[in-house]
């Protein structure tokens, strides 16, 4: 198969979806892989690892995306809809339920679209968004003390205090992976941390794993609208897979939160789960209502390309080379990369994207078949 490897366009976006190692495996089961020049400097991996590892290097973005399949790591941005066609296997993070305007090109060009974050397995593990999860919750709290920063526009508080004087209070909406990752980074920077979860199982496995260093609470109205109250800083982390982020804490309640307070929503990417959310970028990373801090960057491991590129490719690679081998009978016989699949042949294939935005669903295995 020919496979392609554009450069990443959003702001600020420097990973990439392959890594020379990934080209390797390719090439060496036969398949020809065309990388856009300098798709790999962001993760400092430059055009000659990928010559090496037996790549050709194609000067034109419309050169990598001519190819079969084209592996990318952000859904495709307006400027590159032009590239979108009816025999284009595209495998990427699509975020679908969020972009009611790439949902539509996508099924007018009848592309077939994978997405990384529904590729789910039988056990239910989402193994394409979990390494990124990992990144950004780790960097959501990182994110959250800096802007708790006077000058970055916060209250000027220290996550850890000092002694005789009271740490950061950090409120996780969510204790999936994100969330477990963001709570982790603030235990350990000494922050008061309250993560609220749905899942009593979920909390009970946090509370045994700190031993007290944590408090959970039962995710309802009356919790968040506790916790979040006396919150210095909080951090978005719900995943509905496939579908919308519900809004968990409404307008109302932002505009009674700390003056200074800082908000980290990582479910922007679906939407958001805070409704003053909006995406923001690395170049304008944050905005301000009713006295409070948001940043709601939607590609946050975009920040630290290096170590997300190659977290990323541990786990795309295996998909990716099955993808390539066998074309969309590997969609037929994977069930993990059926759940993956999003738009084909003008149907959408994800009931929660339909859902969305009220379209019709046509279920993959039946699209598939016929």
């Amino acid at each position: 198969m020919h496979i392609g490897l554009p450069k990443e366009i959003k702001d600020n976006e420097s990973r990439v979806g392959l890594t020379a190692g990934a080209v390797r495996a390719l090439v060496r089961r036969g398949h020809r892989v065309s990388v856009e020049s300098g798709a790999g400097l962001g993760s400092s991996i430059p055009d000659e690892e990928y010559r090496a590892a037996g790549a050709e290097i194609v000067v034109e973005a419309a050169d990598a995306w001519a190819a079969a399949m084209v592996v990318k790591v952000k859904e495709p941005i307006e400027s590159e809809y032009k590239y979108l066609r009816a025999d284009l296997l595209l495998f990427t993070y699509l975020h679908l339920a969020a972009d009611r305007k790439l949902t539509l090109q996508l099924v007018e060009k009848q592309v077939t679209g994978v997405a990384y974050e529904t590729v789910q397995t039988p056990d239910r593990r989402l193994p394409l968004l979990q390494p990124m999860s990992e990144v950004a919750g780790r960097m959501a709290t990182q994110v959250g003390a800096f802007y708790l920063e006077k000058p970055q526009g916060g209250r000027g508080i220290l996550m850890g205090g000092v002694p005789g004087v009271a740490p950061a209070s950090v409120a996780v909406i969510g204790g999936g992976s994100v969330g477990s990752n963001a709570a982790k980074i603030a235990i350990g920077m000494g922050a008061q941390v309250t993560v609220l979860d749905t899942n009593h199982e979920r909390l009970v496995y946090l509370d045994d794993i700190y031993h007290g260093r944590l408090r959970t609470r039962t995710s309802n109205e009356y919790n968040i609208e506790e916790i979040v109250l006396g919150a210095d800083l909080v951090i978005g982390a719900v995943l509905i897979p496939g579908g919308r982020a519900p809004h968990l804490v409404t307008r109302s309640l932002v505009s009674k939160m700390k003056e200074g307070a800082v908000i980290v929503d990582v479910a922007v990417d679906q939407g958001g789960c805070i409704e003053t959310t909006r995406a923001t970028t690395h170049s304008n990373p944050t905005y301000v209502v009713d006295g409070v801090l948001h940043y709601c960057v939607a590609n946050m491991p975009g920040a630290v390309p290096r170590t997300s590129t190659f977290a990323l490719n541990n786990q795309t690679l295996p998909y990716v080379l099955q993808l390539a081998n066998e074309g969309l009978n590997a969609v037929l016989s994977n069930s993990a990369l059926r759940h993956g699949l999003n738009t084909h042949r003008g149907q959408v294939t994800h009931a929660l994207v339909a859902e969305a935005f009220d379209l019709p669903y046509a279920p993959a295995e039946d699209v598939l078949s016929a």
